[in-house]
């Protein structure tokens, strides 16, 4: 065979790897109908991607769940880096941004809850490298939060920071449970009254004041 023939089965220059083939196809699978419910025969049909491709590529469906999160939290702080990017320098604007941002995401059609959140009920024991990679989502996204609430001044960052998280996270589930509707509007609100509370208002100059 010529140096210039392609191997069978190989992808075409510009074209998406096996291995990318089946992340991109399990992650909509998996998110949209649970991992359980989701055989390993069905990635293969959906992605186009022989068995033993799928096997060359991952030794157990486990590896395949794990690159499943892998891959939702790549596209999770890429999304929140968007939006903190939109106000640097003004921590109270990046706060609510990211507020606004979760209230826009649980309002989307295609919306099936937290996907950490749903990894750790499927599989609630924490030595899978699945749930480690979602519970170290949940603890970085803590951490930021507590970041962002020193950098607004919050008399106690930590727990302001630590109260928007349960916020958000009550707001994925409500959102799955009784829908998106109010769940929108109140979490926006309820939000800003959690920052308002920590956050002291600039003190007014007396008017006798030189």
């Amino acid at each position: 065979m010529s140096s210039t023939t392609k191997r069978r089965g190989a992808p075409k220059r510009g074209e998406p790897s096996a291995r990318e083939r089946l992340v991109q196809t399990a992650t909509d699978l998996f998110y949209q109908e649970g991992v359980r419910a989701i055989g390993i025969d069905t990635v293969i049909e959906r992605s186009g991607v022989s068995k033993s491709s799928l096997y060359r590529t991952f030794s157990s469906k486990e590896e395949l769940i794990a690159a499943f999160v892998e891959e939702q939290d790549r596209r999770f702080w890429q999304w929140w880096d968007d939006l903190v990017a939109s106000g640097v320098g003004e921590p109270r604007k990046q706060l609510e941004g990211i507020v606004i941002g979760v209230a826009e995401l649980i309002s989307q059609p295609q919306f099936r809850g937290c996907p950490f959140i749903n990894i750790c009920i499927e599989f609630p024991d924490r030595q899978q490298p699945c749930t480690e990679i979602a519970c170290a989502n949940k603890e970085e996204v803590r951490e930021r939060l507590r970041v962002l609430s020193r950098d607004l001044g919050a008399q106690d960052p930590d727990r302001l920071g630590d109260q928007l998280a349960i916020l958000l996270d009550g707001a994925y589930g409500h959102a799955m449970t009784v829908g998106a509707g109010s769940v929108r509007r109140e979490l926006i609100a309820m939000a800003r009254l959690l920052i308002d509370a920590q956050v002291k208002p600039p003190r007014r100059r007396s008017a006798t004041a030189s």
